[in-house]
Parts: C-alpha cells; sequence; structure tokens
C-alpha cells in the first residue's frame, strides 16, 4: 500500500498532500480502508482466501480474529483458490477417491494429470485450512509425490516453472557464486576452500550443481549436512532410524565412500520418504522446494536463510523483500 501511494504522488505531484511528511500518509490510509471494505464484500460473496480466516473457521472456544491467520506469504499466486465452476467440495472428493484407482492403473497419465488439475483448488483448501501431517496427505494424493506433478503444482500455485527455472538460474550464478567462495575468509572460507576445489575437480554438471547448493548453505552461515545427509556403508536398519528422526532434509545413499554413483537420492518430510530414486541432489534440492509450496510448510529454522536464497534470488519469487544476509549475498552476485 505504501509503495502504491508512493507511486500516485510521484506520477501526479499535484495530489501531493501538504504538511505530510511523506507527502502521501492519507493516500495510504485511504487505501488501507478501501481494501478492508473490498475483503468485506468477498467475504459476504464466500471468497475462500478470505473467509479462511474468518471466525468461522476458527478452533471451538477461539474467538479471537488473530488466531491462525493464514495468508500468502512466499508470492502464492494462487494460495487458497475457488473451486471450478460446476464442481463442489463433495464433487471433487469423489474425483479424488477416484483418483486413488487411476494412479494404480498403467499407461493412466493423462487421466490422472488432468483429474489433478480439476482437483487443484480442493488440494489447497485441505492444505491450507486442514493443515494436515504429510503422511496422511501422501495418503490421499499419491499422485502428488511424482517429479511430473510437483512441477505442475509448484506452477498451479506461483505460475512458474519450477524445475526448470531452479536449474537454468543455479547455472547463470554458479560462476559468480564460486568467486565470492574464493573471496569469503575466516572459517566460513577454510570451509568453502573444500567446495571450490570438488567444483574444480568435478567435470560432472550434477556435482558441480550440488557443490554450488551446499557452498550458498556454507556462506549463508548454514550446515549442508541438514539439507543432504549421506548414508554412507549402513545398514538398512540404521538408515531408516536416521530418516525416520529427520523432519526436513535429502538423503543420499552410498555403498561405499569412494562411489561415484549413489544407490538412492531420496527426500524426506516428517520422517517418511516421499520421494524416491531421484537422479541428483540439485533435482532433489527443486522437488524439495516445490513440495514446501504444494504443503504449505515453513522453511526448517537452520535452513531458512538457504531456502531464502533459493526462493527469492534463484527463484525470483517476492525478490524485493530480503533478509540482511539474503541481500548482502545479491548485492555481491551482481557486482561480480
Amino acid at each position: 500500500m505504501e509503495q502504491v501511494a508512493q507511486s500516485l504522488i510521484k506520477t501526479h505531484p499535484c495530489l501531493t498532500e501538504k504538511g505530510s511528511c511523506t507527502g502521501y500518509g492519507g493516500w495510504k490510509t485511504s487505501l488501507k480502508y478501501k481494501l478492508s471494505n473490498y475483503r468485506t464484500h468477498l467475504r459476504k460473496l464466500g471468497c475462500p482466501e478470505v473467509t479462511v480466516n474468518s471466525l468461522k473457521n476458527k478452533p471451538a472456544g477461539q474467538r479471537s480474529a488473530a488466531f491462525g491467520v493464514k495468508k500468502a506469504k512466499r508470492a502464492e499466486v494462487n494460495f487458497c483458490p475457488t473451486y471450478p465452476s460446476s464442481e463442489t467440495e463433495e464433487s471433487l472428493e469423489a474425483m479424488q477417491k477416484a483418483l486413488l484407482l487411476d494412479v494404480k492403473k498403467r499407461n493412466n497419465r493423462e487421466v490422472v494429470k488432468l483429474k489433478m488439475e480439476k482437483t487443484f483448488a480442493h488440494r489447497r483448501h485441505e492444505v491450507v485450512r486442514d493443515v494436515p501431517m504429510v503422511e496422511d496427505f501422501m495418503a490421499r494424493w499419491p499422485a502428488l509425490f511424482e517429479v511430473s506433478e510437483i512441477n505442475a503444482e509448484f506452477k498451479r500455485i506461483t505460475t512458474i516453472p519450477l524445475q526448470s527455472k531452479f536449474l537454468s538460474q543455479l547455472d547463470l550464478y554458479s560462476d559468480n557464486l564460486t568467486r565470492l567462495f574464493q573471496k569469503r575468509g575466516g572459517q566460513l572460507g577454510a570451509r568453502l576452500k573444500t567446495i571450490i576445489a570438488q567444483i574444480a575437480d568435478c567435470n560432472d554438471v550434477d556435482t558441480g550443481r550440488e557443490c554450488i547448493i551446499k557452498g550458498v548453505c556454507i556462506y549463508m552461515g548454514e550446515d549442508p549436512e541438514n539439507l543432504v545427509r549421506e548414508y554412507v556403508g549402513m545398514d538398512e536398519n540404521a538408515i531408516n532410524e536416521a530418516i525416520e528422526d529427520t523432519t526436513v532434509g535429502i538423503y543420499v545413499l552410498k555403498e561405499h565412500a569412494s562411489s561415484d554413483e549413489p544407490k538412492d537420492i531420496g527426500i524426506v518430510l516428517e520422517g517418511i520418504k516421499v520421494l524416491q530414486d531421484l537422479d541428483n541432489v540439485a533435482l532433489a534440492v527443486a522437488m524439495l522446494f516445490g513440495l514446501m509450496y504444494a504443503l504449505n510448510l515453513s522453511y526448517p529454522a537452520d535452513l531458512r536463510f538457504t531456502f531464502e536464497v533459493v526462493q527469492k534470488i534463484f527463484m525470483e519469487l517476492d525478490g524485493d523483500k530480503l533478509s540482511n544476509k539474503a541481500l548482502t549475498l545479491k548485492n555481491r552476485l551482481f557486482q561480480c
């Protein structure tokens, strides 16, 4: 609202308020009340993005309007969309049950894709309103937990392609990031030297992307092992116990430390393997980021700066609002 009011007097200087320290304070207040009235009209019409925060949706006994406010925080275009025309919650729920059978059939990709598109609004209402556990949501929507559907869901939410955008931006910034890693001093610089050596030694694009991602974690003062955890030469029971203790992360299974090709790469959410047999770590990071949007998950506290870089610098979502750490990285990137 402040940006709009500021743009108004910049475009039409005659509307600048005399006696106001900013020149647009009254216009900002006017916009605030106009939007409040507009939201009231939307609530009466049953707009889900507004009604999800009404008192009728609060837990029993809780009458505070500020309790559990749900809103788009990461540049989501379709945070809580309306149901498609001619569809109701009951009809979409019936379609969801039919999807459970459709995913088990062979050569049924197009049917599943079409029904996932139609049930998007129903799925978003469930995620935003009910906040289900990952295990329960996975049981209801198994078709979502595939690379192609995560890409499609992310595009429905943000209108931006996930995999292609992430990998192309990662490649675009890789040279500048490597130069930044070389300039970094202190303890972080010492840790980054190992990453730089790995980048110099590898001839594989996927390995180079993995090194860049781990370097970003270190540069932002976070531990890359919180994002990507390697399990080398461990028995299956020990691996399963370690995965059950993981809230959010990527696992890489290797038979030997010197193995170039990992046995398996996957994603863990709330102690459950939600995605397996991924091609590389960079793809896994992209899919993990997409799942955070699809399931409306918060960034883990020990990786919040890394995911902020992915969101606001690589994916260019809400890129004008950066923390001091991310803003410093962005400025240095464009100075290289």
